[in-house]
């Protein structure tokens, strides 16, 4: 039998990986455990958002940042 190295795998095939895992995880939400730390967290920036609305990106903004981010990565 071949064992391979989830290391060996080309970015390519990891990215692959990586999104099936993500679908997977997302088929069944409830199984995933959110910790009191994460509750806290998303309740502290809500109340940011709350009280500082302009501290937000829109959607666009956050589409940028994140294509930014990833040609970052390949370049």
């Amino acid at each position: 039998m071949n064992h391979t190295s989830i290391f060996d795998l080309s970015p390519s095939e990891k990215l692959q990986l990586v999104e099936d895992l993500w679908d997977d995880l997302a088929a069944t939400p409830e199984a995933v455990p959110v910790y009191d730390w994460q509750k806290k967290e998303l309740a502290r920036r809500k109340a940011n958002l709350t009280q500082n609305p302009a501290s937000g990106l829109t959607w666009e903004e956050v589409k940028q940042r994140v294509r930014g981010f990833t040609m970052l990565l390949y370049f």
